[in-house]
């Protein structure tokens, strides 16, 4: 007899917007965001930075936090271990991370909470850009679940439209060749690898990058348990298509919504038998408290600078969220 008991899996990402600590790295280009640089990056405003990020990550799963969070824009793992320690320490989180080759220093990681999951390892991919600027590296961490199922989950934060948008796709085309190839490397050993693809992407889910060259399915799932017609072994959904189709964002440019933010997920998240996609749980999140109330940047997230002027908010960034079914078996 076969008893079934059904938990949630809620996973988010978010770009955390220059999150650099006080320390000179004479390796990386970290100037600007010293107690002495142009950005005055003083010990209490990195404090502030902290308990802000923190209470946004708090305020998420009803209280609970994310159980998954993967972040984009961390000068050192040191950051995430003192922001948890200081302001989450009861959330159970531990940090997964590696130091990237990226000029600014600013790198991705992984906060999970440690009684739900346990790292197998994690691997990185390197993109190379026809520039030869190093910039971040992609990351990829297997864990196991409390249930012993195995998840990968891909971090990104592919290479800026900085120089403008047409200019530099190349660089984000080549970041998605390098993840697709990662990524058929999986599912030539096991199709129905259970893969979460999440960060900043620099594209919305209709460029090449995604569309094309990583291939990354729309997804438009209209019932809470629709029965998907769809072959989905070694494919890829991107749950954020709809809520960019109705011009909703994650970021905005001047006068442009973008939803830079995604998370993409193997067919077998969609209609596997463990870990199943909850439809229409992604979703920009954007608590009333992080976001602008007035002025030209209304509606946009509160940053933690306009330009070179310090305003003690968020990021500049909304993080995104969906959430996942996860089937237990009793026997």
């Amino acid at each position: 007899m076969h008893a079934q008991s059904q938990d949630t899996l809620f996973l988010a990402s978010w770009n955390l917007q220059n999150l650099f600590d006080t320390v000179d790295d004479p390796q990386k280009n970290d100037e600007e965001f010293l107690p002495n640089g142009e950005m005055q990056w003083t010990k209490e405003r990195l404090d502030k930075k902290l308990y802000n990020l923190a209470r946004v990550i708090r305020s998420m799963n009803n209280g609970a936090g994310p159980d998954l969070l993967g972040v984009c824009e961390v000068e050192h793992e040191a950051l995430l271990d003192s922001m948890i320690k200081k302001f989450l320490p009861d959330l159970d989180y531990k940090t997964a991370y590696i130091e990237s080759p990226d000029n600014r220093g600013i790198d991705n990681g992984l906060i999970f909470k440690a009684n739900e999951f346990k790292v197998l390892n994690v691997q990185v991919d390197t993109v190379h850009i026809s520039s030869g600027w190093p910039t971040r590296l992609i990351m990829g961490v297997n864990l196991l679940t409390d249930n012993n199922e195995k998840i990968t989950v891909f971090v990104n934060h592919w290479p800026s439209r900085s120089g403008g948008q047409i200019e530099s796709e190349p660089n984000r085309i080549e970041a998605a060749k390098t993840l697709r190839y990662a990524l058929d490397r999986i599912f030539k050993i096991e199709e129905d690898a259970q893969i979460f693809i999440i960060g900043d992407f620099n594209d919305d889910p209709i460029n090449k990058s995604v569309l094309e060259t990583l291939r990354a399915h729309p997804i438009k799932c209209d019932s809470l348990n629709a029965e998907f017609e769809v072959e989905s072994e070694g494919e890829l959904f991107n749950l954020s298509y709809k809520t960019y189709e109705s011009g909703l964002g994650s970021y905005k440019y001047r006068n442009t919504w973008n939803l830079l933010d995604q998370i993409i997920v193997s067919g077998s998240l969609i209609n596997g038998k463990e870990i199943n996609y909850i439809c229409q749980s992604f979703k920009v999140y954007k608590p009333n408290f992080m976001v602008t109330k007035s002025g030209v940047y209304q509606g946009a997230p509160f940053p933690t600078y306009g330009g070179s002027r310090y305003l003690g908010g968020y990021s500049d960034h909304f993080p995104v969220i969906s959430k996942f079914k996860i089937n237990r078996n009793f026997k």
